[in-house]
């Protein structure tokens, strides 16, 4: 045996050179690849199409988004994908003038709507698939600045295309520049849950600083500010959480309601001096589901003068459908008015949906068939979003 191994010395160390080849291809090249691919997926609507009035309209309209996950994966923003469902040319293809880049930063295992433990997480193993400097690896807070750090330098490389807003003035003067015939798009940055915090106020002003405007209170898990829709407790508000919002609060920064517990809106809606958000949602008035909005809750945000996004996934309107979208939208409209609607895709965010960022002359189109008018489109397909941004919005 012994005389085996050395006369196959050779053949053995490249066998082992190439099989230690393949599995570094696998794990940094191949997994992200179908991971993405598997995970934020367009499964084509067959019953929605563009008419030639819904096409005719969304050419004038002005898109605005309030969650998109895009940052997370390891993809160049700059070029149109096959795979995921938002990037820059296909957001331009959409006519879309302001997307929220949203940061995740943590998702625990075995991931679902009813009950996760915060003892665990997947983000970690992608970071390092995706080759994620090293000071991601293991901080919540430094993966937050790297996906701040990703948003600049894609938009750096547009040649003034998108530009990243941090306040009201900024992201008007885009608006006035598209309206003078500028291809141009407006980006900015969200929190997905306040995690990244890590337990510190310091380290909100840090993400403040480094351009993050929405701060979403809770993901899937409990966390140091408060309980989660999908939490263990799925308790209210921490005394570190009444202190972010307050912070939050006095610095132009609007919080956002996505994922929290009841008793975490509840509190938060008690204590707010401004309008909140909730970025990606659905209803429960036509779809049941622990982190969908109840009445109560749709009544009590509009009238802070918020604004709630309707999510286009499964989850939040029970079909991966565009009739389905519509019709959270409707109810959402007929409940608390059309000036309180807006969009809320979650594209990239680990869903299926019926249409990418290019397709949403769709959802257009099945508005317009709904009979909402021309005007309250508009307003639902970005310029609520929009006016919202404009206006609370730090001034400088």
């Amino acid at each position: 045996m012994a005389g085996w191994f050395a006369r196959n010395r050779r053949r053995l160390g490249l066998w082992l050179f190439f099989l230690v080849l393949a599995g570094i291809l696998l794990f940094y090249v191949i997994v992200p690849l179908v991971v993405q691919w598997g995970m934020n997926r367009v499964v084509e609507d067959e019953a929605a199409t563009v008419s030639e009035a819904g096409a005719a309209l969304h050419a004038r309209l002005a898109l605005a988004d309030m969650h998109a996950d895009s940052l997370l994966w390891r993809r160049d923003l700059t070029r149109r994908g096959r795979i995921g469902q938002a990037d820059f040319p296909r957001l331009a293809e959409g006519k879309f003038a302001l997307q929220v880049f949203t940061a995740v930063t943590k998702s625990p295992r075995g991931l679902n709507y009813e009950s996760n433990p915060a003892d665990s997480d997947n983000i970690t193993t992608l970071a390092i698939a995706q080759r994620w400097p090293r000071r991601t690896w293991g901080s919540l807070h430094q993966r937050a600045l790297y996906q701040a750090e990703k948003l600049r330098e894609f938009a750096a490389r547009t040649d003034g295309a998108v530009a990243v807003v941090t306040t009201g003035p900024e992201l008007a003067q885009v608006m006035a520049r598209r309206a003078a015939g500028e291809a141009v798009m407006a980006a900015m940055l969200g929190l997905e849950g306040a995690h990244p915090m890590e337990g510190d106020l310091e380290n909100l002003k840090s993400l403040y600083a480094a351009g993050y405007r929405t701060l979403g209170l809770t993901h899937f898990f409990d966390n140091e500010v408060g309980g989660s829709a999908h939490g263990l407790e799925k308790g209210g508000l921490t005394p570190l959480g009444r202190e972010a919002v307050r912070w939050a609060e006095a610095n132009g920064m609007v919080i956002d309601l996505a994922h929290a517990s009841v008793t975490l809106i509840d509190e938060v809606l008690d204590m707010a001096t401004r309008p909140v958000v909730v970025s990606h949602t659905g209803v429960k008035g036509t779809c049941p589901g622990n982190r969908n909005l109840t009445d109560d809750h749709l009544r009590r945000i509009a009238e802070t003068g918020g604004i709630v996004g309707i999510g286009f996934w499964s989850g939040a309107v029970c079909e991966t459908t565009v009739a389905a979208i519509v019709q959270a939208m409707r109810y959402t409209a007929d409940l608390i008015g059309v000036a309180h609607v807006a969009l809320g895709s979650d594209f990239d965010g680990s869903v299926w949906t019926p249409f990418d960022a290019a397709g949403t002359a769709k959802l257009t189109s099945a508005l317009l068939d709904a009979g909402f008018t021309e005007a309250e489109i508009a307003q639902i397909m970005g310029q609520n979003t929009i006016d919202f941004f404009i206006e609370t919005l730090p001034r400088e």
